[in-house]
């Protein structure tokens, strides 16, 4: 295993990052090296984000305004929420995470 292998391995191993099976790289938090569900526009770039949560954690992570565009899970209806000076555009949404947080490395990828 090459250097950075071994450095991304640690990395997963204290969940710092999530790689694949095959060792490539899946996410380093709150970013997805993958396309999912939760689009950050931020920095003058798309970005990925894992969940709700880290979608929100782009533009905290950037320090920058970002708009974020998804879909209720429930309904299927667009949702887009535009972070403005860290707050966001519409302060009622909420969200529920389905699995409590003192379990999400039992399966990070499914939380």
């Amino acid at each position: 295993m090459d250097v950075v292998q071994t450095a991304w391995r640690r990395l997963h191993d204290e969940h710092a990052l999530v790689l694949h099976d095959g060792g490539e790289l899946r996410m380093a938090n709150p970013f997805s090296a993958i396309p999912t569900a939760y689009r950050v526009h931020a920095g003058g770039r798309w970005w990925d984000a894992n969940c709700a949560w880290d979608a929100f954690g782009i533009c905290a992570a950037l320090h920058t305004d970002g708009d974020i565009e998804t879909s209720c899970p429930d309904c299927g209806e667009p949702l887009t929420v535009a972070i403005r000076q860290q707050r966001p555009s519409d302060e009622t949404m909420r969200f529920n995470c389905l699995v409590p947080a003192h379990a999400w490395w039992d399966d990070i990828v499914f939380t």
